[in-house]
């Protein structure tokens, strides 16, 4: 399930959200596993990640993102994975939103999203994934929902669909359930990760799609006071 490199993609979003405030911010996150779409991309191995996100006035924006530790299996030079993204994004305060922008990813990819309160659903278009000169689709759902204590329950579900997942191992869905905990500056995250496709066995852990638990440690600078 090696994905392209230096692919630009367009993105368009809607949704009811807060305006993101003007200045530069920074997030690093531990995780144990690098799950993308109930496939490991670290042979389930740990990673660190890290993005910067500057925005600006006018509802511009633009940033980047990185993981270390890929593993693609043997003859595959990858290690890290870094996407670059910019973007503009409009509508009132407190009500509906909209955005456009353009990501240059070391994967191909495209989306568009709306949200609703805890709800979210997206759906992804890649018209030439893995440089395959397939397409393939991804529908996935989203919902969060706040425990007391600065505990959170989320649930996904997504479904891979297209030309490609056909030839590759199939059209699939996946799934995950996980609580997450806020500890002052610190954000934690447990996440069970399963899905159709769990039989599927390469020879090793690269590109696995079999069930795992994953963990993640992340924290934004700069730190507010609280």
């Amino acid at each position: 399930m090696r994905r392209a490199l230096g692919t630009i993609s367009l993105l368009a979003s809607l949704g009811v959200a807060g305006m993101t405030q003007a200045g530069v911010t920074g997030t690093v996150t531990a995780v144990s596993d690098y799950d993308f779409r109930g496939y490991t991309q670290t042979a389930r191995d740990p990673a660190l990640q890290g993005s910067v996100d500057w925005s600006g006035d006018y509802g511009l924006s633009a940033g980047a993102w990185a993981s270390s530790s890929l593993d693609f299996g043997p003859g595959a030079d990858a290690n890290v994975e870094l996407d670059l993204y910019a973007g503009w994004a409009g509508g009132a305060e407190d009500g509906l939103q909209y955005s456009l922008g353009a990501v240059w990813y070391t994967y191909p990819g495209a989306n568009g999203g709306i949200n609703y309160k805890s709800f979210g659903a997206k759906l992804w278009y890649s018209w030439d994934e893995a440089a395959s000169n397939m397409s393939a689709w991804y529908l996935e759902g989203n919902y969060t929902y706040g425990l007391p204590q600065d505990f959170g329950l989320t649930v996904h579900a997504g479904y891979s669909f297209g030309d490609y997942w056909k030839s590759f191992d199939g059209e699939y869905f996946d799934w995950a359930i996980g609580v997450t905990k806020s500890f002052g500056h610190f954000d934690t995250a447990l996440k069970f990760i399963d899905g159709s496709n769990a039989v599927y066995d390469h020879g090793s852990d690269v590109f696995s799609a079999k069930a795992k638990v994953v963990f993640s440690v992340s924290t934004t600078f700069p730190w507010k006071s609280e």
